[in-house]
């Protein structure tokens, strides 16, 4: 499962999901940081992506577009890299398990 992490998360862990996540990425990453997130939507789901994002518009979309591309909704606030990080690692089984196996359209991390 590779990640798409929205514009709201930092670039910056993408290194540290690497081998979790192989072949994530961040937005600005991948030159879209001005993008709208229809086109976001588009690109994750042309590319095998799952969303990860800190706000509801991509939780929106999936309501209204279904799947694929499935929604990491990280609800957590204002916290680190770090943290971000660790909640992504922590949490990986866990997550393939909902959003590959059991097909959820969003997931939501606390």
């Amino acid at each position: 499962m590779k990640l798409l992490l929205d514009e709201n998360l930092s670039r910056r862990v993408i290194p540290f999901l690497q081998n979790a996540y192989p072949g994530s990425t961040q937005i600005a990453l991948i030159n879209m940081e001005t993008a709208s997130d229809q086109e976001v939507w588009a690109y994750a789901k042309v590319n095998d992506f799952v969303i990860v994002t800190k706000d509801s518009d991509f939780y929106d979309l999936s309501l209204i577009q279904g799947t694929p591309p499935h929604v990491i909704w990280i609800k957590t606030g204002n916290v680190t890299k770090s943290a971000i990080t660790a909640l992504l690692l922590d949490n990986q089984e866990k997550l393939e398990s909902l959003l590959l196996f059991e097909k959820l359209a969003c997931v939501e991390l606390y």
